[in-house]
This record gives C-alpha cells, structure tokens and sequence, in this order.
C-alpha cells in the first residue's frame, strides 16, 4: 500500500485514481465539476463518478467533498483538506 493509499481506496482502483485526480487538480484551491466531464479524464463513467464521490466524501481525509448542486447533473465542490 502506497503513503497516500488509504485502507478504502488501496483495494479500488477506479476510486484511487480519482482520488488522486481530484487531489491533483485541487491542490492550489477548490474546484467545481460535474462527473460527465471528467469522466474521459479519469476512464470512468459520470455514474461511476457520482458513485464514488459519495464514498470519497466519508473516506478520503485528504479532500474536503460537498455535493453543491444538481442542474442536469450533481455539481461537487473539491478541496484538499
């Protein structure tokens, strides 16, 4: 198990790559995204996506999840914690 592999995502894959996506792409400040478009970034499906996020946001410390708001798709709010 890497030093930023949590017990949780050590064992998933696809949620450990988003993971460190998110923390990559939020390590200068927040972002806002919809899981439809970075699903071709990370090579996971919006519903994979939206799926994960809920686990991220009970399991990942390092990040600081919110599920922002829904217009035609649930919009989450990211920052390394």
């Amino acid at each position: 198990m890497s030093a930023t592999a949590s017990p949780s995502t050590a064992d998933n894959p696809k949620e450990e790559r988003l993971k460190q996506y998110l923390l990559d792409r939020a390590k200068d400040g927040e972002m806002y995204f919809k899981g439809k478009f970075i699903a071709d970034d990370v090579g996971l499906s919006p519903k994979e996506i939206g799926a994960l996020m809920v686990k991220l946001r009970d399991s990942a410390t390092e990040l600081t999840v919110e599920k922002w708001s829904y217009t035609g798709a649930t919009t989450w709010r990211v920052e390394t914690a």
